[in-house]
């Protein structure tokens, strides 16, 4: 495969790729699972078993024209498929042929100002094409009028199984009466009610599982750069370092934690701020890794080499994270994966008869060792 078009496509995958390869993530991912016979094969196992991208599954078992596949790699995708009993998506595309309602609408506020909700609208695209269903998507930039009146448009079509109901970042909604009657699954957000299931990113397990790596590293000083705290993000991730620092018996310092605004330039700004503390932290955990970006500008500034003086963890695994000097340790943001799995709930829902769990279903995300963190004093890897 051509590599810039392999990289175009992991660019437009997003951060869902869990099982990917490590060499297509540009760095290690930890824990990752093989399939077993106990769930249904999924696309992140076809991608782990063929040694490539979970974009690059997409584009060969979809017959995508004009991808710049070769034709060894597409071969590769397909035996790894049938091998694990992955059922093809032609397959499933030619069993609906001549079924009517085979539309998914996809409503979202926002979707240009952020690279998020585009991934998570990738995933469920991807998700829904598998299963022989195609995905409209419908932006309301938070316009309570518009909704309702897309809403309504949405159900006259017959065509339409089911609703996408999704938001640019994690929050609390209070989903439009519109709704009822039609299946509908929360995408990126939840009903206190509880009235329709709900697919969210697991902040606090990922915070959590970020915090305890730089602490089987070592680190026991570790500052944490968090985003704007009325975020539920925010707040969650907060919880997670929290609780590993409580798990590791190591005291929580609020003089160690700054809260940001997910830019680069408040990263910088609060790594100074901590970078000044003595004793210095040996390790600096920030909430994306726009921030992280400016904590390492911050470093360079104050002549502290990553990661020998000092680590720095990023957040979300977003694309220039590889590209960074070091290239960023990070923990992905699962939004790819979270719109898959949202897709999936729907069609269960609408085109199986499966019961609607009353539930808000957490998605994690796999950790990403690149060169940014090391054990405290320790030599750096470039990678």
């Amino acid at each position: 495969m051509d590599d810039s078009a392999e990289g175009r496509s992991r660019a437009r995958e997003g951060r869902g790729r869990a099982l990917s390869s490590p060499a297509d993530r540009g760095g290690m991912v930890a824990s990752p699972h093989a399939a077993t016979g106990s769930r249904r094969p999924t696309m992140t196992d076809v991608a782990q078993i063929a040694g490539v991208s979970q974009s690059s599954v997409s584009l060969a078992l979809n017959e995508m024209v004009g991808a710049r596949i070769s034709q060894a790699t597409r071969v590769r995708v397909i035996e790894a498929a049938r091998s694990i009993g992955y059922e093809l998506p032609s397959a499933r595309r030619a069993s609906l042929i001549g079924v009517g309602r085979v539309s998914i609408a996809y409503l979202v506020d926002e979707i240009s100002t952020s690279p998020h909700p585009v991934v998570n609208l990738d995933g469920a695209r991807d998700a829904a094409w598998e299963s022989g269903h195609l995905v409209t998507a419908h932006v309301t930039r938070s316009n309570r009028e518009l909704e309702a009146f897309t809403i309504q448009a949405i159900k006259r079509d017959s065509s339409v199984i089911g609703i996408i109901y999704s938001t640019i970042f994690t929050r609390k909604v209070s989903p439009p009466r519109g709704l009822e009657g039609m299946p509908t699954v929360l995408l990126n957000c939840y009903a206190e009610d509880r009235r329709f299931p709900s697919v969210v990113p697991g902040e606090i397990a990922g915070a959590h599982a970020a915090a305890c790596y730089l602490i089987g590293k070592g680190h026991r000083r570790i500052g944490f750069i968090n985003g704007e705290p009325w975020m539920d993000a925010s707040a969650d991730r907060l919880k997670g370092y929290r609780q590993a620092l409580a798990g590791a018996g190591i005291a929580f310092d609020a003089a160690l934690v700054r809260n940001g605004d997910w830019l680069p330039l408040q990263g910088h700004r609060f790594a100074l701020e901590l970078i000044a503390q003595t004793p210095r932290p040996t390790a600096i955990f920030c909430a994306n890794d726009l921030m992280a970006m400016g904590a390492l500008e911050a470093a360079a500034q104050k002549g502290l080499r990553v990661p020998q003086d000092i680590s720095i963890m990023g957040y979300d695994d977003q694309e220039l994270a590889r590209y960074t000097n070091p290239p960023l340790s990070t923990l992905v943001l699962p939004n790819y994966e979270m719109g898959r799995r949202a897709v999936e709930l729907l069609i269960g829902i609408a085109t199986r008869g499966a019961r609607a769990p009353a539930a808000t279903i957490r998605v994690d995300g796999p950790l990403v060792e690149r060169g940014s963190v090391a054990a405290p004093g320790a030599p750096g890897r470039n990678d």
